[in-house]
């Protein structure tokens, strides 16, 4: 290892080998490299700008920056344990492409308010990938449900049968979980979109910069107003950990139904070998590891999320070497969730298949309908409390002799009360339960179809509403 370099000449000797390591965060910040030489191209170009270095200086630090890039994009720019972090590795290369112009880059500029700077453009482009993301597995999941509008699949309060949905109004759920994820990131993008590109260490700088000018070139919608503030906010980070644990809470939500719908206990999803493996002692088995695998996935993010509140509930202004600790906590966040997306946009695209003949019977063999039965009555004049308690002693009647409510004869209906007509069947019929639910929002087929128009509208515009 060569001696240490970074720090000024008050430090008569270089750290501890073991130390030099365990301060080191190259190892993973190189991940923001881009982002620093496009923030220092910025702060460059401000510097002659401002009249703090000649054009031609600022010329010269543009022209090393940019070739450090293209170094780093060919694989010959690696710098090791001893560069400590990519700002400094960056920093030296440049001071020996460009000699000692090299040095005046770090003029009226703080790491604090570099890594700052890096961070926030780092995070600004993942939350638009992300965002792309979510519209890819939107689209998919309409695809799906504008092919089932009139698929019945059971629907379920405390894993019970309850009342038989259409499969586009269940699917569409979950097309609705994502947009409020899609919406989310947009708000907070707009929280990461701040610079605080020239708050320095923690107090300013004595230099005539001009912080709106790097905004500008960076396409940062504002500044921080208080220095303070720029260098020790992670706010923004906060706030992306939470929204990618919340996309994370839906992709596991529907991970654990694809995976009790691909059991023999339900049998209501095929997955198909591409998405699917097998057990190493049983030939038999065809296991659902990719939602398993999200469903694991969740807690990880959940963890970086609660790291991240620890780490910053107890750090006085301004910035603290914790704050390093926010980097891994991110690019891992950021590698966790676009991995879980792309897998499910893959595993619903062409990796699993709805098995309509086994939803068929499903919603055929139980007594989901059985509020249909109260409401028919209370449709004929009963009050629907008395007609509920009826439905009971009917169910119960119905358990008793080993039959569904479909089983029943007109005058076994009639016995439990006069009102019961022949239409009673058409009432019960599971296509009919779901299709009388009309309501706006419902599972009506009438309401999924206008649902799933709305829907598609929001996609190709782009909208929120």
């Amino acid at each position: 290892m060569t001696e240490q370099t970074t720090w000024s000449q008050r430090f008569e000797s270089a750290l501890h080998p073991a130390i030099a390591c365990f301060n080191a965060s190259i190892g993973f910040d190189i991940e923001l490299i881009e982002y620093d030489l496009t923030g220092s191209v910025a702060h460059a170009k401000m510097l002659a700008h401002t009249g703090i270095i000649s054009p031609e200086e600022g010329e010269k630090l543009v022209a090393g920056l940019e070739q450090i890039r293209q170094e780093y994009r060919q694989g010959n720019f690696n710098p090791g344990i001893d560069a400590e972090d990519v700002h400094f590795a960056v920093e030296r290369r440049l001071t020996e492409i460009a000699g000692d112009v090299g040095k005046k880059l770090h003029t009226a500029r703080s790491r604090n308010d570099q890594v700052g700077t890096d961070t926030r453009l780092y995070l600004r482009a993942q939350i638009s990938q992300i965002r792309i993301q979510l519209r890819e597995f939107q689209s998919v999941l309409l695809n799906i449900a504008e092919a089932n509008v009139e698929t019945l699949i059971p629907g379920y309060t405390h894993l019970q049968r309850a009342q038989p949905l259409s499969l586009a109004h269940h699917l569409l759920a979950y097309f609705e979980m994502l947009q409020r994820d899609w919406e989310r990131l947009g708000e907070i993008a707009q929280r990461v979109n701040t610079s605080p590109l020239g708050c320095g260490a923690l107090a300013g700088t004595t230099f005539p910069i001009d912080r709106h000018y790097t905004a500008s070139l960076l396409e940062f919608a504002g500044v921080y107003r208080n220095s303070l503030d720029g260098v020790s906010d992670r706010d923004f980070a906060i706030e992306f950990l939470c929204a990618a644990s919340l996309i994370l809470v839906h992709l596991s939500r529907l991970s654990e139904e694809i995976i009790l719908w691909a059991s023999q206990e339900f049998g209501f999803v095929t997955l198909k070998d591409t998405c699917s493996t097998g057990s190493s002692i049983m030939p038999q088995k065809k296991n659902p590891d990719v939602p398993e695998l999200v469903r694991g996935k969740t807690g990880r993010v959940f963890g970086h999320l609660q790291a991240m509140l620890v780490l910053m509930k107890g750090l006085p202004l301004a910035y603290n070497k914790d704050l390093q600790e926010d980097k891994e906590a991110l690019f891992d966040t950021v590698k966790t969730v676009t991995g879980c997306l792309e897998a499910m946009t893959i595993l619903l695209r062409e990796g699993m298949e709805f098995k309509s003949e086994r939803l068929a019977e499903a919603v055929d063999e139980d007594f989901s309908n059985a509020t249909d039965v109260a409401d028919y009555l209370a449709s004929k004049g009963i009050p629907f409390r008395e007609a509920y308690n009826l439905v009971g002693k009917v169910v119960r009647t119905c358990l008793q002799s080993d039959k569904l409510l479909k089983d029943l004869s007109l005058e076994e209906w009639q016995a439990l009360h006069p009102a019961f007509e022949g239409d009673i069947y058409q009432a019960i019929a599971p296509t009919q339960v779901v299709a009388a639910r009309n309501s706006y929002g419902g599972t009506g087929f009438e309401q999924v179809r206008q649902a799933l128009q709305e829907a598609r509208d929001r996609l190709v515009s782009g909208s929120s509403s």
